[in-house]
């Protein structure tokens, strides 16, 4: 069943490639049925989940490329199938200016298969291989078009991913030469403690830089803007969903899963890691505020609310871990609701900067509406979702001692920053007057397959403000090593 979720998509991908369907319905109706089939299969995967594994391919006796799903794949593998339909469905109607939408949707549908690799991954190679073939899927969709600007952005993507991914296989091979295994160990694999301590604190620090260029972590985070220029359902995937969850995905397997976190608790190597992590959430939040362009702002957000779950995980407890989970899974949510609103403001109207969406309510009254329910609740305004796992995060830093008492703060400043990049230009959208320059005098809201995506994102979370117990106790689970 795993291996069926993840050909799927690339079936369905090779179909594009080969047929180049001159229809562009057929062109949809093709990624849609195959990015919905897979998504079931997912979901059966999850909610009936089993205890075998399936090696694709044995490298040697110690690698492997193999499929395991276990609880943290599970909630990484959940999110992924739910939030992918939502986005191609919206995508639909975005790209009906853009144009190659055979050559999109392609490598749309091959960006899924690739991310339920890394879900699905059962060993440190295989997340490993995963990792690095969803930065070689995902460059084509940031160079579509192939403008000078996407190719500038596809080069300076790539640099900064096969960087990572270099810091990443040195920790990597170190941990695979000095544990003799690679399987990933709730807890840490156990043979590792007898490598050298010292090496032990370089390569986790090496694997939370090298994994984390993908979470855009400080200093590693300049190629996340500049990506910005790819289309609007690519960057909402790209700043929400794939690329920088399975960065922070990965960090989360190396902290917990491969290395003992009560072996690094403590140490330099893990003062080191939680301050960049507040560093970026500073960092990020305070360039959203200063920062014009509506796209490039969610960009510089991300970064920082991508730290908040690097925090929670560098916290290195249950506790810490599982308000990281409950920020991803969220985030995922608010971020991809934020960006899908940014696009269709772009795309209807051609605007893109904060200042003009002044007074756009008037005429984007849907569009505007879900912006300002998704920002209230990325801000953390109770008891929306945001509100319910920045607390989460903030209980667990007040047992972490003296970084934890500064973790708190960064996250009470990191609010109140939020706050002006988000709810300023929001409330905005309704209160000041609009510049009609440009504007005839009508509805700008888009069609149908950009408003239900947003309307179903809306709802999940509403209903997850009064309903979020089920889904947090199986993050806790999850943080515990229960699932």
């Amino acid at each position: 069943m795993l291996f069926l979720s993840m050909s799927l998509p690339a079936v369905g991908a090779a179909l594009l490639f080969l047929s180049r369907p001159k229809d562009r319905r057929v062109c949809h109706v093709i990624t849609m049925l195959f990015t919905l089939a897979a998504s079931l299969m997912v979901a059966l995967c999850v909610f009936n989940p089993a205890a075998q594994q399936m090696t694709l391919l044995q490298l040697s006796w110690i690698l492997s490329i193999s499929l395991k799903l276990d609880g943290l794949g599970r909630v990484f593998a959940g999110m992924v199938a739910l939030l992918w339909p939502l986005a191609t469905l919206y995508a639909f109607e975005y790209m009906e200016h853009e144009g190659g939408e055979n050559h999109f949707f392609g490598f749309y549908l091959l960006s899924y298969s690739v991310t339920l690799g890394i879900a699905f991954a059962e060993d440190l190679m295989t997340l490993y291989v995963f990792y690095e073939l969803l930065t070689l899927a995902t460059l084509f969709l940031v160079m579509h078009g192939m403008k000078a600007k996407n190719v500038h952005a596809g080069r300076k993507y790539v640099y900064y991913m096969l960087g990572g991914a270099a810091m990443a296989f040195l920790a990597l091979a170190t941990v695979i030469h000095y544990s003799g295994a690679a399987n990933f160990t709730y807890g840490g694999i156990g043979s590792l403690s007898g490598a050298p301590m010292n090496l032990i604190l370089i390569m986790f620090v090496l694997a939370f830089l090298g994994f984390g260029v993908k979470a855009a972590v400080f200093p590693f985070h300049a190629w996340l803007p500049t990506a910005g220029v790819a289309p609007t359902p690519v960057t909402a995937l790209l700043h929400a969903v794939a690329v920088v969850k399975a960065g922070v995905f990965a960090v989360i397997r190396m902290s917990y899963y491969v290395f003992d976190p009560n072996l690094i608790r403590g140490t330099w190597a893990h003062s080191v890691c939680l301050i960049l992590a507040m560093v970026s959430i500073l960092y990020g939040s305070s360039m959203a505020v200063r920062e014009p362009h509506l796209k490039r702002r969610l960009a510089y957000s991300t970064m920082s609310n991508l730290s908040y779950v690097l925090l929670g995980a560098m916290l290195l407890t249950p506790q810490g871990l599982k308000g990281g989970l409950m920020h991803m899974v969220y985030h995922a949510l608010m971020k991809i609701t934020l960006f899908s609103c940014v696009g269709a403001v772009m795309v209807k109207t051609g605007r893109s900067y904060v200042q003009e969406i002044r007074g756009m309510g008037k005429r984007m009254p849907f569009i505007m509406g879900v912006f300002l329910f998704a920002g209230a609740a990325l801000v953390g305004i109770p008891p929306l979702v945001g509100f319910q796992s920045k607390w989460t995060l903030a209980a667990a830093a007040l047992s972490a001692g003296p970084l934890g008492m500064a973790a708190v703060c960064v996250l009470l400043i990191s609010a109140v920053l939020t706050a002006i990049y988000l709810l300023v230009p929001a409330f905005g959208a309704f209160f000041l007057p609009l510049d009609e320059s440009g504007l005839e005098s009508r509805s700008y809201d888009p069609g149908w397959q950009m408003k239900v995506p947003l309307l179903i994102l809306c709802v999940l979370m509403a209903i997850l403000v009064f309903a979020s117990k089920p889904l947090t106790t199986l993050l806790g689970h999850v943080a515990q090593g229960l699932l």
